[in-house]
């Protein structure tokens, strides 16, 4: 597939619009081919150094921040795998602070964190690439709302392109 269309209004819940909106316009697949490697030199720019660094009491660490992406973007995969292959039964919601919890992220390196974020996407990018056109309309219900795979696909691009411009603007990150 080499284009698919933005998804409509009434294809996901009101609480994704801010990171379809950050997708919109835009060749999805073009798009999350470029996040990966826009994390790729974090390491390099942050330094292991910095990268546990928050920008404020109870705010994620540079480490979490791109350990939380990897794990939105596992999530939002297998929502899309579900549904694209026609699955009916709803699929829970998940709570980012409580995985971000648990997820041990900030005792990995920043290094391992950002090849972990490239294998996660490249792996999500051969299963959007090789969906048959039909299963991109196709819906399902996760956290209690329908969503469509289209959507889903905007969302997580949308998703690291949020999490790339709160690293530029709170932690004064060049990415």
């Amino acid at each position: 597939m080499e284009r698919i269309d933005e998804p409509a209004a009434g294809e996901y819940d009101e609480y994704f619009e801010g990171y379809v909106a950050r997708a919109r316009g835009s060749d999805v697949f073009a798009l999350l081919g470029r996040q990966a490697g826009a994390l790729r030199g974090l390491e390099v720019v942050v330094g292991e150094d910095r990268a546990g660094y928050r920008y404020g009491p109870g705010k994620w660490s540079i480490r979490e921040v791109v350990g939380h992406c990897s794990d939105a973007e596992r999530v939002f995969a297998y929502r899309a795998l579900s549904f694209a292959r026609g699955a009916t039964a709803p699929l829970p919601g998940f709570d980012e602070k409580e995985f971000t919890r648990a997820s041990g992220h900030d005792g990995l390196a920043l290094a391992e964190l950002v090849e972990e974020f490239e294998i996660v996407r490249s792996a999500t990018l051969h299963l959007l690439r090789h969906l048959p056109a039909d299963a991109w309309s196709r819906a399902g219900v996760a956290n209690g709302k329908p969503i469509t795979v289209r959507a889903l696909a905007f969302i997580m691009a949308g998703h690291v392109e949020h999490h790339l411009a709160g690293l530029r603007a709170r932690y004064g990150v060049a990415v």
